[in-house]
């Protein structure tokens, strides 16, 4: 499993039956996470006086349980990437801090590259810490969601980070069209990270069911890799959708392709209390080069 020890302001604390004890700067949170399916003991006393907790509901949903004073929002640091953080609808804080070991391995290879004019295609770019990290190493971005309110969020992270006057492009739209639309361009990409919800809409009103779509949609962004292209990252947090079978689809398309080689594993956390990793989702990294 990869991960990264270099968090300073997020701490994944205890999980246990359900739910997750993280501490995000100075605010204590509890979260459900339907993977932590074992009940061993809450002895950390954190659990017991949390700043907030999300409840889910009987009826679907939740809401936030406030037990003391919390900011509408905050910013939590990583190396030197700062985020804007606050509870929000369905469990959410915005930032998902697991990505940061795929944030290090897409710095990494930008500055290994030797170029000066790395070109990256962020898909479902949510709130940008992919987009942030890029920017950072010197790459110019094209950033890609299909909400308003999150690509905001991201030129906040950017503005937060030092980066909002670099190179990069905010496009609010359906993914999968605006890669149709590149095509037709001819627009090409050294660089493309994926990173699709399980399940979504577009902005108008386009559905996306990730297993049904995912191997068109790879064949297609296939189309947009330059003629000296770096790195392919596809992630998901879909259960269904291992790391194997990640890797069997970048292998399938791009590999068969223009070869490269894939890695694929599960991400995760590490977990203080007692020295464990919990399991968050799963990346296949397709590169031209052998990575570090």
């Amino acid at each position: 499993m990869r991960y990264t020890k270099d968090w300073q302001d997020y701490e994944l604390i205890d999980c246990s039956s359900g739910e997750k004890l993280e501490r995000w700067g100075n605010q204590v949170l509890v979260r459900p996470d339907p993977q932590v399916i074992w009940r061993s003991e809450r002895v950390n006393p954190k659990w017991f006086s949390p700043n907030a907790r999300y409840q889910r509901s009987n009826k679907g949903g939740g809401e936030w349980q406030v037990f003391s004073r919390i900011p509408d929002a905050w910013q939590i640091s990583y190396k030197d990437l700062t985020f804007n953080v606050k509870t929000m609808g369905f469990k959410h804080t915005g930032i998902f801090p697991e990505q940061a070991v795929n944030w290090d391995l897409t710095r990494s290879v930008i500055k290994n590259s030797g170029r000066k004019d790395v070109k990256v295609l962020n898909l479902f770019a949510y709130t940008g810490g992919a987009t942030v990290a890029c920017l950072k190493e010197g790459a110019s971005v094209v950033h890609v969601d299909a909400s308003k309110g999150m690509t905001q969020w991201a030129k906040e992270n950017a503005q937060s980070s030092g980066v909002a006057d670099c190179n990069v492009r905010w496009i609010v739209d359906d993914c999968f069209k605006f890669v149709q639309r590149e095509i037709r361009r001819g627009n090409k990409y050294d660089i493309i990270i994926l990173d699709p919800p399980s399940y979504g809409r577009g902005p108008k009103g386009e559905i996306w069911h990730l297993e049904d779509s995912l191997y068109d949609f790879v064949k297609l962004i296939v189309q947009v890799l330059s003629d000296e292209p770096l790195l392919v990252l596809l992630n998901s947090y879909t259960t269904g959708l291992s790391s194997s079978v990640m890797k069997y689809i970048l292998d399938d398309v791009i590999t068969k392709k223009i070869g490269g080689s894939v890695t694929a594993d599960e991400i995760g956390l590490p977990v203080s209390e007692n020295g464990g990793v919990l399991p968050c989702g799963a990346t296949a990294v397709w590169s031209k080069n052998e990575l570090d």
